[in-house]
């Protein structure tokens, strides 16, 4: 094939030649060229190939620059190009672009060369190549060529690692073997002729070397040889636990620290990644409230109040935890500590009582020395540990306590009397029998925290003096006139105890009479006698009463004699009160008409006490008593004679008005002093003409004398009221009888109406029921 193309080539180079023969000058050619040379496969770039130089032509016009050059090559290839070494020499290399391989490319290459100079005058030759056999040593492939990294795990059997394979170029048909081995001699690896390496050793990641560096060697049959780099990297496994490096276990803290507060730092490494910490996981695996960790840093922080003083601590200041440390989130290796906190106690609680305001009552004649409180019974301190919870007490200051109270022994809490407190001395009077004290309850270590105590003293009185009336006994005098709620008399008790508690006065026993059951009423402040209604002399004229005082603490009772003073109060009373009497025209004067006589009496006078006196309608003076006075009968009298003729008299019936008054002779006083009560009777008088008397007014019918008495009815008679009353109730209790059985006999003759049943109306074809 390539002898034909050349036999072409040819002819085109003749036709050039004789066509500038036929121009009648010499042409520009190649010399040296055509040609055929060698080059060897795997040539390096600039292998020089083959030298030619260049004939001008007659013209000497140069060679245009950058020819010759290389136009076309069979076949197709870019290894060649042309050098320039002078003007006229030029020199054929390799470019290096293609590898001349002599086994898997062409052997053979035409390369047509083409010149050209300024004149436009060219010429074409062709350069033959042949490529030659170079004997090539073995070569690894891939990867494997560059250098292999290789990974074994520490802890693993010795054996089998990898096989390594290299190939001969000139072993197109890979019949002949190559021979394999390690160029450096290593006591961990060994490789077979075949190619095979192998581990000699188990490898320790954390003990060893963590990388080994090999260099495996091939060689072929004729001796040449290639080489490659084996990396070989021990794999770090997790095989070992992570070990704690921080030294404390027991750590003393205080309480009351800041939630956050950094109690302890746990620190471990993990010999299979030494020097990084990063992938250590931290825990606590005892349940508790104190105590947080950071997972990643293994600070352990207070997440909750350490209180020395309460709960659990209080009884077992040490919390025990465990500390597990990991070197992954889960799985791997893991390891544990016990740690223990111990919570010291610090002086955070003052000295606190249960009550910090006490008032006491102490009696008045209490003993000096007597223990009055014990504030030890409710003082204490919640710290834990001694000196923080001892406390002591201040000296009592305050308003009237100095002299009166006092701390014994000094600071201990017992508060004792050491002076007086008699509620009637005048020194505590002006205290007010109340002393204010001030003690602080204060710690013994500091911070010597303090808290008030405030302790009030009330002196509580007692009976000491009997309550008692400033008289053995009282007389009072109080007139029978006198109306309610007239001033009788004062009574006064007295109690020298102080302080002065208000006494009740109370009327206890007396003073009843027949329509009051008491007639007197006291004050009960103030003691005052007084009336509940007037008195009457005549019915009780002495009374007798039992006035009883009382206080919160004791009662007194007295006599009091009231004496009640007689008056003329009595009103005079006749019988009868009311008369009617007829009497003639003719009656001769000084006559007792009709023997009428009026008897009177006085509850409060005497009989001779009486004086009798005409009111009005004793007209022309014809009637009159006598005696007048001095009596309690007198007898009623005709003083002057009617005088019809000569018409003086015009009036025959007579109305008297009669007036008994009494003079209160009993009372003794005297007459200016005395106080007079008078009575009446009404007298109806008729006078009756005399038959023989011609009367010339007017014509009188016959009269009949007739005597009538008129029943008054007397305010003491109180059985009358009392039996209307009575028969009122059973005429009402009978007819209301009557009406009830009246109710029931008509219910009983009138039955109600009774409806009667209506019929359930029977559909068409319904049978009726069966009897």
């Amino acid at each position: 094939m390539y002898r034909g193309e050349l036999s072409k080539m040819q002819g085109a180079v003749f036709l050039l030649v004789l066509l500038g023969a036929m121009s009648g000058r010499e042409m520009l050619h190649l010399v040296h060229l055509p040609a055929t040379t060698t080059v060897a496969e795997n040539s390096p770039p600039e292998t020089p190939v083959h030298k030619f130089s260049v004939n001008l032509s007659a013209s000497l016009s140069p060679v245009i620059p950058g020819w010759p050059l290389i136009i076309n090559t069979s076949p197709l290839t870019d290894a060649f190009k042309v050098n320039w070494l002078s003007d006229t020499d030029f020199e054929v290399v390799t470019t290096g672009t293609e590898q001349l391989d002599f086994e898997t490319g062409p052997n053979i290459f035409d390369l047509q060369i083409y010149v050209k100079d300024d004149v436009g005058v060219t010429d074409l030759q062709i350069l033959t190549v042949q490529v030659t056999d170079v004997n090539e040593p073995p070569q690894f492939q891939g990867n494997l060529a560059k250098g292999l990294d290789l990974y074994i795990l520490e802890g693993a059997n010795p054996g089998f690692l990898y096989q390594v394979e290299a190939f001969d170029p000139e072993d197109t048909s890979r019949n002949i073997p190559l021979h394999y081995f390690l160029i450096f001699h290593s006591v961990n690896f060994s490789m077979s002729a075949n190619g095979t390496l192998f581990s000699t050793t188990e490898f320790d990641f954390e003990a060893g070397h963590k990388s080994f560096h090999l260099v495996a060697g091939v060689r072929d049959s004729q001796g040449l040889e290639a080489s490659t780099t084996l990396h070989v990297n021990i794999v770090n496994v997790n095989d070992e636990i992570p070990r704690f490096t921080s030294p404390a276990r027991v750590y003393t803290i205080s309480e009351e620290l800041v939630s956050g507060t950094i109690v302890a730092n746990i620190t471990a490494e993990d010999p299979d990644d030494k020097g990084f910490t990063g992938f250590l996981l931290y825990s606590i695996t005892t349940p508790n409230r104190y105590f947080v960790i950071n997972q990643l840093t293994g600070t352990i922080q207070v997440a909750h109040r350490l209180d020395r003083d309460a709960g659990e601590l209080r009884q077992n200041p040490s919390i025990s935890l465990e500390v597990l440390v990991k070197d992954r989130p889960s799985g791997g290796q893991e390891n544990r500590m016990q740690i223990t906190f111990i919570v010291e106690d610090i002086n955070d609680n003052p000295a606190m009582c249960t009550k910090t305001t006490f008032s006491i009552m102490v009696p008045e004649r209490e003993a000096k020395g007597t223990l009055l409180l014990d504030l030890n019974k409710f003082c204490f301190d919640d710290d834990s540990k001694a000196p923080n919870n001892q406390f002591n007490f201040t000296t009592p200051s305050g308003v009237g306590s100095s002299g009166r109270f006092s701390q014994d022994p000094a600071g201990s809490g017992k508060i004792v009397l050491i002076g007086d407190l008699d509620y009637e001395n005048s020194s505590n009077l002006a205290a007010g029998n109340k002393y204010t004290m001030i003690i602080q309850v204060q710690d013994v270590a500091p911070p010597y925290y303090k808290n008030n105590i405030h302790i009030y003293i009330c002196t509580k009185p007692e009976n000491e003096f009997p309550l008692a009336f400033d008289r053995p006994s009282y007389v009072f005098e109080v007139s029978e006139l006198r109306p309610a709620r007239t001033r009788v008399g004062l009574v006064h008790a007295t109690d020298k105890d102080f302080p002065q508690s208000s006494i009740m006065y109370s009327i206890s026993m007396g003073g009843a009479s027949l329509q009051y059951p008491n007639i007197f009423w006291i004050n009960p402040q103030t003691g005052e006698l007084q009336l509940v209604t007037k008195a009457d002399y005549e019915t009780t004229p002495i009374y007798i009463l039992r006035i009883q005082a009382t206080n919160v603490e004791d009662s007194s009772s007295v006599t009091v004699t009231v004496n009640i003073l007689g008056e003329n109060d009595e009103k005079p009373i006749c019988t009868p009160n009311s008369y009617f009497l007829a009497i003639p025209m003719d009656l001769k004067v000084g006559t007792n008409i009709q023997n009428f006589k009026l008897t009177c009496t006085d509850l409060d006078s005497s009989p001779r006490s009486f004086r009798y006196s005409m009111g009005p309608g004793n007209i022309n003076s014809h009637f009159t008593f006598s005696p007048n006075a001095g009596s309690n009968v007198t007898s009623l009298l005709l003083a002057t004679r009617f005088d019809c003729a000569s018409g003086l008299d015009k009036i025959w019936d007579y109305k008297l008005l009669v007036y008994i008054t009494d003079d209160n002779l009993l009372s003794g006083r005297k007459k200016a002093q005395a106080h007079v009560e008078t009575g009446t009777v009404t007298l109806s008088i008729s006078v009756i003409p005399h038959p023989t008397t011609a009367v010339t007014t007017t014509a009188r019918p016959r009269v009949i004398y007739q005597v009538r008495r008129k029943n008054v009815y007397s305010p003491s008679a109180w059985y009358v009221p009392f039996v209307i009353t009575l028969g009122s109730i059973l005429l009402l209790g009978l007819l209301g009888s009557l009406f009830v059985l009246l109710a029931k006999a008509i219910h009983r003759h009138c039955p109600r109406k009774t409806g009667k049943p209506k019929k359930l109306p029977v559909k068409k074809g319904d049978l009726p029921p069966a009897s």
